[in-house]
């Protein structure tokens, strides 16, 4: 769809799908104030073409976090269709979160990126929709007994957040095994178990993270 909601040609559809994955590329390695004109040779097309699918930066950075955002809630609603129990669609939930780290680390890195999604209704309902399906698989690996009870949803959000604002990998790769472990580190403290630590304080809700956050994006 174009901005004014005219569906889009099938050859312009393809141009703002190779604009969208170049972006997404190049903001991860080398940020968003990257030249647009770099955006555009990444994608093999015209500058004037790019100019046309998205007129500014904020146009293009508000597509890359809308993009990420829908393509994260459709795997999470295909995790809790496909997989067997909730403590299953929670893992792959998790972990094909990581298509998210480039948003996070945008909000944290660029404050042009942090304003523009934060003041962007469309990422804000793509946002809630995820966080209510990682609501609704919370509380049923919870009543199924895989998911430690002390927790919130607003705890697991957290923790990935968290996971998910370090550096971006460097270009050995050599950062993977580290993330990977870290992720793991992440799932075996949520997993219900006897003898688990008590933790401090209280669960955190969904509320809780999403003012923590609203806070994290004011600075």
């Amino acid at each position: 769809m174009s901005g004014s909601g005219t569906p889009l040609r099938a050859d312009a559809l393809r141009n703002r799908r190779k604009i969208l994955a170049a972006a997404k590329e190049m903001f991860a390695v080398r940020g968003p104030d990257v030249p647009m004109e770099d955006v555009a040779r990444r994608a093999a097309v015209g500058v004037a073409t790019l100019y046309r699918r998205f007129p500014d930066r904020e146009t293009l950075i508000r597509a890359v976090a809308r993009d990420t955002f829908a393509r994260v809630l459709e795997e999470s609603r295909a995790a809790v269709a496909e997989e067997p129990g909730a403590w299953e669609a929670l893992v792959r939930m998790l972990r094909s979160s990581r298509e998210l780290q480039l948003s996070v680390q945008l909000a944290v890195h660029s404050q042009l990126a942090r304003d523009t999604i934060r003041d962007d209704p469309g990422t804000g309902r793509f946002r809630d929709e995820l966080l209510g399906v990682l609501d609704r698989v919370v509380k049923a690996a919870q009543e199924e007994g895989t998911l430690r009870g002390d927790i919130g949803t607003g705890d697991v959000a957290a923790l990935l957040s968290l996971l998910l604002r370090r550096t971006p990998d460097p270009p050995d790769g050599s950062a993977g095994v580290a993330a990977e472990r870290a992720m793991g580190l992440m799932l075996d403290g949520l997993r219900a178990r006897p003898g688990n630590t008590s933790l401090p304080g209280d669960p955190l809700s969904v509320g809780d993270f999403d003012e923590q956050e609203k806070r994290n994006l004011r600075r």
